[in-house]
């Protein structure tokens, strides 16, 4: 029988809460630490799916870790894995499909890289034949552009230059990024972004965290320029709180706070953290601080209001900024979100859909959503895709003053486990 998770309408938040680290981050840590001369002790790392299909996967490859609960300590094998021949399962792990890709592509080892049906609809063509172009032997198993891929032996990259389409994932340009060190030529290599980079926050957390490992990326307009260098262990590393979960923290502070978030704050590495700065928009108070950020509902009047903006930079939190919406006065539109198309779920259909429910009026395109909030809102029971941001969302309704009911909550033991667990101990009515 499938689980429903019921919330009971929230009237109101308070306190503090602390937040699991960085998937992101920790992500891109774990392959940096990998690929490093050294060892590198990651403290606060995410403990959840995606983070474990990481580890399992460098695992496999021979990289030897040790785990200790949100510690990891990474003997670095300097991007010489010595395992040549795996099978890896990535579930429905982007980052880690990516940038493995991307780094095993010229290891000089015969690899597979699979993950689940969902894993198997996101595209991965574009990064393909950008490694194919400058020596990569990759080839897709099943439907042509996607996953399950087999990587055959190559340690010889061909040119200087790539070109990479920017339009669908950024992930592709984060991957060839973190890879490049270790197989450029001496004059290094020219990662050129053909188009718009969608997420570019995200390719500047690459190239902060490559700095941390040594390697410092040169830009020029739409061209990275990597040298040849290789990655040396800052032998400890932090890995901040997620600011992309913290943004559902964030978001009920805004409609029935107020209530503080530790681990993120005004200095943050990662793009999400500029979320508060569209939460303002709606007229939430906002304080920032070094570690913490505090949010409050609005001083000018009883609601939030709805705000139209381009969210192409902060594409996963901007769903947050969708689900508090039917609690917003006015309508509400999000511009630039193609990319939730491929992501674990179609995120415009999901959200339209979901939206729906509790009275909203909804229009949608390809790369942009309107929602029309009720006179009354409506408690619902909603679908989640098997999309743990879908799970989070959809939780904050209930600060609209209405009972909720999430199916398969699970889901978002992808990135957040215990999602609800702290959701619970900042609601005070």
């Amino acid at each position: 029988m499938e689980e429903v998770r019921v919330i009971k309408p929230i009237k109101k938040v308070g306190g503090t809460v602390s937040l699991p680290g960085s998937k992101s981050i920790s992500n891109r840590a774990l392959l940096l630490a990998a690929l490093s001369r050294g060892t590198t002790h990651l403290k606060n790392l995410l403990v959840a799916e995606d983070t474990d299909m990481m580890i399992g996967a460098l695992k496999e490859l021979g990289v030897k870790l040790e785990q200790h609960g949100d510690e990891v300590i990474v003997q670095g094998c300097e991007g010489n894995f010595p395992v040549k021949r795996a099978d890896l399962f990535l579930g429905n792990s982007g980052t880690s499909m990516r940038p493995l890709a991307s780094a095993l592509a010229f290891s000089g080892g015969e690899y597979v890289l699979d993950g689940v049906q969902r894993m198997r609809e996101r595209p991965m063509g574009h990064l393909v034949e950008a490694l194919n172009s400058i020596g990569a032997q990759i080839v897709c198993l099943g439907e042509q552009g996607f996953p399950p891929l087999k990587i055959y032996p190559s340690t010889r990259i061909t040119s200087d230059v790539v070109h990479v389409k920017g339009n669908v994932s950024s992930q592709f340009a984060s991957g060839l990024l973190m890879a490049a060190p270790l197989v450029a030529p001496s004059q290094g290599l020219n990662i050129v972004i053909d188009g718009e980079l969608v997420s570019s926050p995200y390719v500047s957390l690459t190239c902060k965290l490559m700095a941390r490992f040594g390697v410092i990326v040169s830009i020029d307009v739409e061209t990275y320029v990597v040298p040849s260098h290789p990655y040396i262990s800052p032998g400890e590393m932090m890995v901040e709180a997620d600011a992309s979960s913290a943004s559902y923290f964030l978001a009920l502070g805004a409609l029935v706070g107020p209530l503080t978030v530790k681990g993120v704050g005004r200095d943050s590495l990662q793009g999400d953290a500029a979320f508060v700065e569209y939460l303002a928009k709606t007229g939430a108070s906002v304080i920032r601080g070094e570690n913490w950020i505090k949010t409050a509902p609005s001083i000018y009047g009883p609601k939030l209001q709805g705000i139209d903006e381009d969210f192409r930079q902060i594409p996963d939190a901007a769903m947050t900024i969708a689900a508090i919406a039917p609690m917003c006065e006015g309508p509400t539109t999000l511009r630039g979100i193609a990319s939730w198309r491929v992501k674990e779920t179609d995120r415009i259909e999901a959200m339209a859909k979901e939206l729906r429910k509790v009275g909203c009026q909804i229009t949608s395109g390809s790369d942009w959503l309107r929602i029309v909030p009720p006179e009354k809102l409506q408690g619902a029971t909603f679908d989640t895709y098997k999309d743990h941001r879908m799970a989070m969302c959809m939780s904050l309704i209930a600060a609209g003053g209405v009972e909720v009911e999430i199916r398969d909550p699970g889901c978002v033991a992808k990135t957040f486990p215990d999602y609800f667990e702290r959701l619970a101990s900042v609601i005070k009515e």
